[in-house]
């Protein structure tokens, strides 16, 4: 897990931390940190786009066809709930696998499991 997040020096710059990925599933989580956040405490909401933008691009890569590479071409989220502790989960699954794009949702949980926020986000399917 840690090779998968070496690959992506801002992730590891955050201290984003893989729990589980495979083509079907990825997850990962993100503590809460005054560094990370904005006004009041809370966690910024560029941080947890790039969460859920580290989590669905891995579970886009680990779709992808041999010797392909993969960029977010187009991202949408929603904010539910601001988060001022703890951590943050972030659920990527595969919505739509093809040949020049895939689809990815992201669903993002708060410590006690509320939902903080969902990305949906396309990837290009680059082939060399």
């Amino acid at each position: 897990m840690d090779a998968l997040i070496d690959t992506m020096p801002f992730a590891r710059h955050l201290g984003i931390e893989l729990a589980e990925a495979d083509r079907n599933e990825v997850r990962a989580r993100l503590a809460w940190a005054e560094h990370l956040c904005t006004s009041g405490g809370v966690l910024h909401g560029g941080v947890v786009m790039a969460l859920a933008d580290t989590a669905g691009a891995l579970c886009a890569f680990l779709n992808l066809p041999d010797g392909a590479l993969t960029s977010t071409i187009e991202s949408k989220t929603n904010f539910f709930r601001g988060v001022r502790e703890g951590t943050v989960e972030a659920v990527a699954r595969p919505l739509h696998v093809g040949r020049s794009t895939i689809v990815i949702q992201t669903d993002l949980y708060d410590a006690a499991g509320k939902r903080v926020a969902q990305v949906t986000q396309t990837q290009a399917v680059l082939t060399r």
